[in-house]
């Protein structure tokens, strides 16, 4: 059973324009998602699916240069995108990794594809606190092939295509829908780790993130932060 994770990016975000190529601690964005996910053990292959615009042709390259896997295809189809990406690398279960999450684990994308595969389930995550008590940003999500198949085939509305879950989370009756919470020492699910808008970059720049930090090493030093405060 092959497991690929397939890192969704694009220069054209509306909120913040460029972002992947933008500075966060000595490294592009992207970057840090490269180097913090090819630490997983339980990911087979990585890829990055891109938009096949010439707006992204620089994070293309970019990409190349590190050896990542890119494939390129609708910007707004992301899900068909996700699934052309799937079929191509001849994906059993897929892991949606978001670009707009530089500190994302490594520990935790296996403790999320150990999840998946020892439950019953359809779709599962731990990269938001919905149901459980992770940070934002720290995970990712997962289905099988045969789940992103069937959301390809019937999700029609253009939410649902540029969003590659969100048909899902609004059919859930549909779906096997599971999470889980994170050990005791990063569970914090009040800490927010996602970059949206320039604001959300801005607040991570103040701090001393190390792009080889661990998650208890990030939570460390937000609590740490939040006591000086007190």
């Amino acid at each position: 059973m092959k497991t690929i994770g397939i890192i969704q990016a694009r220069m054209g975000s509306h909120r913040l324009p460029m972002k992947m190529l933008m500075d966060f601690n000595g490294y592009p964005l992207i970057e840090w998602i490269i180097k913090r996910v090819r630490k997983a053990k339980n990911i087979d292959e990585f890829v990055a699916a891109i938009p096949q615009t010439k707006e992204n042709d620089e994070l293309s390259d970019h990409l190349e240069s590190f050896n990542v896997n890119v494939f390129r295809g609708s910007e707004n189809d992301v899900l068909n995108r996700f699934y052309e990406a799937s079929i191509e690398y001849s994906a059993d279960l897929i892991v949606r990794i978001c670009g707009d999450n530089p500190l994302i684990c490594a520990s935790e994308l296996d403790r999320l594809v150990e999840f998946y595969k020892a439950n019953n389930c359809d779709y599962a995550y731990n990269h938001m606190p919905r149901n459980n008590r992770y940070p934002d940003g720290l995970g990712a999500e997962i289905c099988s092939f045969m789940t992103l198949d069937k959301i390809n085939n019937v999700a029609i509305e253009e939410d649902h295509r540029e969003h590659v879950f969100n048909f899902v989370w609004e059919n859930k009756e549909d779906f096997i829908i599971k999470t889980f919470d994170p050990p005791e020492i990063i569970a914090y699910p009040h800490l927010k780790f996602d970059v949206d808008t320039q604001e959300d970059l801005d607040k991570l720049r103040l701090k001393d993130y190390k792009i080889s930090m661990e998650a208890k090493e990030i939570i460390e030093l937000n609590i740490q932060k939040d006591k000086r405060k007190q």
